[in-house]
């Protein structure tokens, strides 16, 4: 037994020196707790958009989501007026936008934005990371575990990223998104943990940043998340222009 105590304590001993974290769970396992103290596993959102320019100027959205397991977003725009109306359905890899007055939702791309800011599609309609990415590595860096990130297909956003997570709360501090070819595309910042009831604290700021942009950010503040059940219908394309209906 105290044979026993002692490999224990020397293996952990040798975590600590080599840098490597003392979680009986891989990467892949914390990348899922991530995930689940980002959000619940169905729920209900408002969230502002802000696109900010060099010359100071600024455009604001706001838009109400839902989501359901790992793999279901919709959201519909509640302002400006010229965007009112317009809805979003993930998914998986597909994606759809819906235009009043226009007819039958049409198909968009992970990597554009229907906002036109430095977050795009895949950020604005995000699924669980896990549904999307294997970890890699993970090592430790005081207080924090730095997550390798690896598409789990071609069809991703990004192809891999590095996305440092603090490891007592598990939620991110920063993600760094890298294209196939290793350039970094944007980093996005998460900011101000908010009790937001029900036992969800997490972000209520995430920005973002891009070497490709100079002088441009985008900015998205969660307002009012909260568990909720919802029906399969409102993740179809027939629901689409529905979805306002939800709130």
């Amino acid at each position: 037994m105290i044979k026993s105590l002692s490999m224990i304590v020397m293996c952990l001993y040798l975590c600590l020196c080599l840098g490597v974290p003392a979680y009986s769970d891989d990467g892949d396992a914390i990348l899922q707790k991530v995930d689940r103290n980002l959000n619940p596993e169905v729920f209900e959102m408002y969230r502002k958009l802000i696109n900010l320019e060099p010359d100071g100027s600024k455009k604001e959205f706001i838009m109400f989501t839902v989501k359901k397991g790992r793999e279901q977003v919709a959201s519909v725009f509640l302002s400006p007026a010229s965007e009112k109306g317009r809805a979003t359905l993930r998914l998986g890899e597909n994606m759809w936008l819906y235009i009043p007055n226009v007819g039958k939702p049409i198909r968009i791309t992970s990597l554009q934005s229907v906002t036109g800011g430095i977050f795009n599609n895949a950020d604005i309609m995000r699924l669980d990371y896990s549904a999307e990415y294997n970890c890699e590595k993970m090592e430790q860096q005081e207080g924090l575990l730095l997550l390798h990130l690896k598409a789990k297909t071609r069809f991703v956003a990004y192809d891999s990223l590095k996305m440092w997570v603090d490891d007592k709360k598990l939620l991110p501090d920063k993600i760094e998104c890298f294209a196939s070819s290793g350039m970094l595309i944007k980093t996005l910042y998460f900011k101000k943990i908010t009790d937001f009831g029900a036992g969800l604290e997490r972000p209520a700021v995430v920005e973002t940043d891009s070497p490709l942009h100079k002088g441009y950010k985008s900015i998205m503040i969660f307002a009012r998340m909260k568990k909720r059940d919802l029906p399969d219908e409102a993740f179809t394309l027939n629901f689409l222009p529905r979805v306002e209906s939800l709130r």
